[in-house]
């Protein structure tokens, strides 16, 4: 089996949070996650996330999928 390659999916979740004024820990009481799983994801170290997650992530931001994950060009 070939190695795993590794992602390279960046996350910009600092960014909408100082943009609409909220705090990590407001975020994940929101969407009802955990601060620590959403330090993963804001740090791109996430390998992976549920589209339920991520649908309630971008309601609480009001933003959609492609504002907070884009794709960097290694």
């Amino acid at each position: 089996m070939p190695p795993e390659e590794e992602h390279r999916v960046q996350a910009h979740l600092d960014r909408l949070l100082a943009e609409r004024g909220m705090t990590l820990s407001e975020l994940a009481s929101r969407v009802g996650v955990t601060v620590v799983n959403l330090s993963v994801l804001k740090n791109d170290r996430a390998k992976a996330i549920r589209f339920s997650t991520l649908t309630a992530i971008c309601r609480e931001l009001r933003c959609q999928p492609g504002d907070l994950l884009s794709v960097r060009d290694d």
